[in-house]
């Protein structure tokens, strides 16, 4: 296993590259499987719900209500900046795009704009539903809300402006979470498995499916709770992933099942 990479380059490296077709409607989506190339330490008392890079900062959204918080700061190290929800908000997942940040509650009906560098809040715009995941793709946001669906919402407003259904044939997949967008695709992780799924976000076609199982020993599982954070490395095709409690950030490659 080699050294960890410095993560330091732009955002928009992570967006780029958006041309890759979807796969024929009969074509079954690919199994994949997580290479782990390095780890970082993560903070145990971190109830992870949205994890994120931007401008070589780990951006990440802890829940629970009266312990809720948005934070970043280098990846592996204690967070530079922190913000609290106060009770008994529930935060959950988190985007950043230029200098906003949107944090999702989960529960409480509305998403909160922040400075992006400082963390204050900014305003509160009301949604229906509840909120689960949130990534940015091209020019507009994408939530999930623990349903098949993924919902298009516009960066300024928060307005909604279309929405999709996750599918693989004839199969669709509930209990979508936290989200990360890079190269054109959606990535989700369905709660409660250790499963993310690859998606095309104009047609809703599941194109890969990842088995993230065995990243933490046994006694770890026994303190830890479910996977739940996804964030792409700019510039590469790595990413790191972590979950609720977790004590490690792992850096994987998402590669084919042998």
């Amino acid at each position: 296993m080699r050294a960890l990479i410095p993560i330091s380059l732009a955002l928009v490296a992570a967006l780029a590259g958006c041309g890759a077709a979807a796969p024929q409607a009969a074509d079954p989506a690919p199994s994949l499987r997580t290479e782990v190339v390095g780890t970082l330490p993560h903070d145990t008392s971190a109830f992870t719900e949205g994890l994120e890079i931007a401008d070589g900062s780990l951006y990440e959204s802890t829940g629970i209500s009266g312990t809720s918080t948005a934070r970043y700061g280098p990846p592996g190290q204690a967070p530079t900046h922190t913000v609290s929800l106060p009770y008994p908000l529930f935060g959950e997942g988190i985007t950043v795009l230029g200098s906003t940040l949107w944090q999702l509650t989960w529960k409480d009906g509305f998403a909160i704009e922040r400075d992006a560098r400082t963390l204050a809040e900014l305003r509160r715009v009301s949604y229906q539903g509840e909120g689960w995941g949130l990534c940015h793709e091209g020019n507009r946001l994408v939530m999930s809300n623990g349903s098949d669906q993924l919902t298009f919402r516009d960066p300024k407003t928060f307005a909604e402006t279309g929405a999709v259904t996750v599918h693989d044939g004839g199969q669709t997949f509930t209990q979508l979470n936290e989200l990360e967008c890079a190269g054109g695709a959606v990535y989700a992780n369905v709660w409660q498995t250790d499963e993310i799924l690859r998606i095309d976000p104009g047609s809703g076609r599941v194109t890969g499916r990842i088995d993230a199982s065995g990243l933490l020993t046994d006694a770890q599982r026994a303190q830890a709770d479910v996977l739940n954070g996804i964030a792409a490395v700019p510039g590469t095709d790595e990413f790191l992933l972590t979950g609720k409690y977790w004590p490690t950030l792992f850096q994987v490659k998402f590669v084919p099942v042998a």
